[in-house]
């Protein structure tokens, strides 16, 4: 009940800001790798719903403190053009008036970035942190100069007194969207009882907690009557995809080969996977995996058969809500007051989402969308998130959907 009614609550969000974040003005971009942009009606005229008032405000400049570009490709790829897209359609400029920089998964170094922003004159940082204890460390020294703090996409849970406003998916619900296509490909395989292996994302990352949740919840309820058992249940180091292969590695050695279905929390990990499966002579199609971030690396893997599935979030929609939010902090403005866009609801000090905004800190919590083999050209490729350019490369050129769309 409260999934739907977070989809209810940014319903909303998720159509009108997709057109803002992918909407531009500028038909010659010089980024020749970036797909084109348009919104859901195809008009290139969108704005970023910031609007010129919020951009005109007299705060300092915007930071963006991104994680890293090893555990996703999505934080340089997606993220980073969404934000600067973002701004610039509201009239800022870089370097002046926003600046993204990128910690490469070093706390310190992020913490380092964090400390130059305020000395320059920050008035708002986007964080996206790499563990939720440096996150904490960073939203402290921010809240004690007077910068305020968006958190974004990852919620910070150890001791601090937390941002300005929260921006992410509604996680729960990611890890509920993997559960909705792997349960019924794992029964389909028609085994009985069936064996499943929950590997799960970084334990320093709340939002690890929440997928986990989100599938956990099918989970335990098919192994309660008896009809799946849990072979393995492991959180992943730092999200790191190395790790993340020797995990994978030890589970089917643990289990003899004999394993039916695999939530992996995100398209990296389930890459991972994917490998030791094929590093043990069996035949990753006959196993069920999960994947999330919709990456070009995922999408191939489920075009050859060897992931059942990805979790889309859109991005642009995810970005177009920060720098709203972003440009309002930057003008003084309230964030929890009512808007035309989306609608907040709250998170508490565990990380947990509740009903109403009287959480920790407001949360505006965007829905995802499952990707199969069957919706990719309606999903991912109608939103310009990804390009059949970039997908129909290798073997997969060779796939049915390649063949049919190239």
């Amino acid at each position: 009940m409260l999934r739907q009614g977070r989809k209810l609550l940014v319903g909303l969000a998720a159509f009108s800001l997709i057109a803002a974040a992918c909407g531009s003005d500028d038909d010659d971009s010089s980024d020749d790798d970036a797909p084109a942009e348009t919104d859901a009606s195809g008009d290139d005229d969108a704005d970023t719903g910031g609007g010129d008032d919020a951009a005109a405000g007299d705060g300092g400049p915007i930071w963006v403190l991104l994680p890293d570009s090893a555990t996703s490709d999505r934080w340089e790829k997606d993220d980073r053009r969404f934000f600067k897209q973002g701004f610039e359609d509201a009239g800022l400029s870089e370097g002046d008036d926003f600046t993204i920089v990128n910690a490469e998964g070093d706390a310190a170094t992020q913490i380092s970035q964090a400390e130059q922003a305020i000395g320059e004159g920050a008035s708002v940082i986007v964080l996206t942190s790499n563990d939720s204890g440096s996150g904490a460390t960073i939203i402290d020294i921010a809240n004690e100069a007077g910068v305020a703090v968006l958190e974004y996409d990852r919620f910070n849970t150890e001791g601090s007194a937390g941002g300005a406003a929260y921006v992410s998916f509604d996680n729960v619900a990611v890890g509920a969207t993997m559960a909705s296509v792997l349960e019924p490909a794992i029964d389909a395989l028609g085994v009985d009882p069936a064996q499943v292996v929950m590997q799960n994302g970084g334990e320093e990352d709340n939002n690890a907690f929440l997928f986990r949740d989100g599938y956990n919840a099918t989970v335990e309820a098919r192994v309660a009557d008896g009809s799946w058992e849990l072979v393995a249940d492991q959180f992943t180091p730092g999200w790191d995809n190395a790790e993340a292969l020797t995990i994978a590695e030890q589970i089917l050695v643990g289990a003899e080969n004999n394993v039916n279905g695999w939530f992996a929390a995100n398209d990296g990990i389930a890459n991972s996977v994917i490998g030791a499966i094929e590093s043990a002579g069996l035949d990753p199609s006959t196993i069920p995996v999960s994947g999330q971030d919709a990456t070009v690396a995922g999408i191939q893997n489920i075009l050859l058969g060897k992931q059942a599935m990805t979790v889309y979030k859109p991005i642009a929609a995810e970005a177009a809500v920060a720098v709203q939010i972003a440009l309002t902090l930057r003008a003084g403005g309230d964030v929890t007051a009512e808007s035309g866009d989306f609608s907040i609801i709250g998170i508490d000090g565990e990380g947990k989402p509740t009903e109403s905004p009287d959480g920790v800190v407001p949360y505006v919590a965007l829905t995802p969308i499952a990707v199969t083999a069957d919706n990719i050209a309606e999903t991912v490729i109608a939103d310009g998130f990804r390009t059949v350019e970039e997908i129909c490369t290798g073997d997969v050129a060779d796939t049915d959907f390649c063949v049919a769309n190239s």
